[in-house]
């Protein structure tokens, strides 16, 4: 603001000076034209004309002899100046404010009149100096009020944003203490605060809804070793009871094996979840072809389907390259594949990889039950089975294995209807 009006101060200052000049030449065109027509008599009767009496408009004019002689004019005599620029001057003036005397600037431009005679036209500069005055003095008052507005306008921006910033501040305070349902509130006006309060809302839906999934991961741990542990320790107390037989221990210790693989495997399967999600493996990955992946993943499954009964069809025509991790990859394709022969009872099952520039398309679509639509997200989370008794074998995550791996890569997963059955789309980035 201090800028501007100082722009302002230089610019009205400025045009008063052009406008004394503006004056001044036509004032002395007026004069040459006298002198071309009359000569240098009537030039010094046209400008003691114009000096008589008072006039009111601060012009000044003067002609005088070779001899510095004072001929016309409202000046006394030649004036001690000061050049101003090339052909103007300016100088000190005399003149009566009733009965005080006072001093003002006047600005004149000076000729030579063949003869050696001078002529000086010019103009007191009191009134151009007045106004500058009077408008400097607004401008410092506009100053001083903007101060004031900008002061008072600063303090109530700053109480507000610091009264939204302490809103912000006593949530996290009751969040911290216990309390995850509080939530930031909204003034409506969607400005960066309401921006900043709907991320952070939402990143506290995001918390909470985490914290909830992770008591039901919980839950669902302790249920799924729980079943198995139980089982374990019954067989082998039952046993102990039993007569000793040879036979009976070794087909025991084998139904305690297989208890402990599939504990081992539920273990092995959240390793790998947390492995993918981590991001560890992603300095490994290289180029590899998604068509012979799940070759390789059909040809070990084919039995399993023939032995259900199902027909397995895989339409593999092309390589299909992406980057990624071959391990990962062909266990997230056996994770499909097993889903769908585990939930199919009759019928068949295709899978099928296709490419483009830009994207590698895994499919695999059976036709089994399906997966209600207001399903199809929840089952991507660890341990969720669609079945409550959980009595189906099964730890319920294949499908989280699959979507971090999809994550790892830069892909999606989804699910989608077969009509009838379901279809799982695992998108990749090609390479």
């Amino acid at each position: 603001m201090v800028a501007l009006l100082a722009f302002i101060y230089w610019s009205t200052a400025n045009f008063i000076e052009q406008q004394t000049e503006a004056t001044l030449d036509a004032e002395i065109a007026g004069l040459a034209e006298q002198y071309n027509q009359r000569g240098l008599s009537g030039l010094v009767q046209v400008i003691a004309e114009r000096s008589a009496g008072e006039r009111g408009d601060a012009m000044l004019y003067l002609v005088t002899d070779p001899q510095g002689k004072p001929l016309a004019g409202n000046l006394s005599g030649w004036p001690r100046a000061e050049s101003v620029r090339p052909g103007w001057i300016s100088f000190p003036v005399e003149s009566h404010r009733g009965k005080d005397l006072q001093t003002d600037m006047a600005r004149a431009t000076t000729f030579t009149i063949p003869g050696d005679y001078r002529l000086l036209v010019g103009r007191d500069l009191r009134d151009a100096a007045a106004f500058r005055k009077r408008v400097a003095g607004t401008l410092a008052w506009a100053g001083v009020l903007t101060l004031g507005l900008g002061l008072a306008g600063g303090i109530v921006m700053s109480r507000n944003m610091l009264h939204r910033v302490e809103v912000v501040s006593n949530t996290a305070a009751g969040i911290i203490h216990g309390d995850l349902g509080k939530r930031i509130p909204l003034t409506g006006s969607g400005d960066e605060f309401d921006q900043l309060a709907t991320n952070l809302n939402d990143m506290l839906d995001q918390i909470e809804r985490l914290m909830s999934g992770m008591r039901q991961v919980t839950d669902n741990i302790a249920h799924d070793l729980r079943t198995p542990l139980s089982r374990l320790r019954s067989r082998l107390e039952v046993t102990l009871l039993e007569q000793p037989d040879t036979a009976r221990y070794a087909e025991v210790l084998r139904e305690t094996i297989a208890e402990a693989d599939r504990l081992l495997g539920t273990f092995t399967a959240l390793l790998g979840i947390a492995e993918a999600e981590s991001g560890s493996r992603r300095a490994t990955m290289e180029t590899v072809d998604l068509a012979e992946i799940v070759r390789s993943a059909v040809e070990l499954y084919e039995p399993v389907a023939d032995e259900k009964g199902l027909e397995l069809e895989a339409r593999l025509d092309q390589p299909v390259f992406v980057r990624g991790d071959r391990h990962l990859l062909a266990q997230a394709t056996a994770n499909l594949l097993d889903n769908a022969l585990k939930y199919t009872p009759a019928g068949r099952i295709a899978i099928t990889v296709t490419g483009d520039r830009k994207f590698a398309r895994l499919e695999v679509a059976d036709t089994g039950p399906g997966i209600p639509e207001d399903h199809r997200e929840a089952v991507f989370d660890r341990f969720v089975r669609l079945e409550s008794s959980r009595s189906t074998a099964g730890n319920g995550l294949g499908l989280s294995l699959v979507r971090a791996v999809a994550q790892l890569h830069g892909g999606t997963v989804s699910l989608a209807d077969n009509h009838p059955g379901l279809r799982a789309f695992l998108v990749l980035p090609a390479a």
